[in-house]
């Protein structure tokens, strides 16, 4: 188990994760296509020309969805019970086929479940940036975590 326990995180700690991913022309199209997402930007290369972009767009949920994927292991993995809910989801700078993908993540808040003993909610702030280091995508994640086992 690679996640941190409720009780073992702090306001403040920060992660850079060591996993990187470079994005592929397949991973967009088979995202797109499983959400049923027709977007021509995702899909046609002659509408994504005729863009301001002038190339293919990869699909944004699939971007969110890449960036949260990367710090699982060193957050959750094992310790999650249920992700309560993403807020603030941003993608401030576009992500094209061949960009590579890299994540962070700072504590933002902690306080201890008045529902469910033996856990508590984290607050998350993840960032994926680039590979010209720019902030591609952002989020805040609410998880719940189990207490380290007594």
């Amino acid at each position: 188990m690679a996640g941190r326990w409720f009780d073992e995180w702090q306001v403040g700690d920060t992660i850079e994760h060591p996993i990187r991913r470079t994005v592929t022309e397949t991973d967009n199209l088979l995202f797109s296509t499983m959400t049923h997402n027709p977007q021509p930007l995702h899909l046609d290369i002659e509408a994504a020309k005729a863009s301001g972009y002038g190339q293919i767009l990869v699909n944004s949920t699939f971007t969110f969805a890449l960036m949260v994927g990367l710090s699982v292991g060193e957050t959750t993995l094992g310790t999650l019970v249920a992700n309560l809910g993403f807020d603030k989801v941003v993608t401030p700078n576009p992500v094209f086929i061949g960009d590579t993908m890299r994540a962070t993540t700072e504590v933002r808040d902690l306080r201890e479940s008045r529902s469910r003993p033996g856990t508590g909610i984290v607050v998350f702030e993840h960032r994926l940036f680039n590979q010209r280091d720019e902030i591609v995508c952002q989020c805040l994640r609410s998880g719940l975590l189990n207490k380290r086992p007594v």
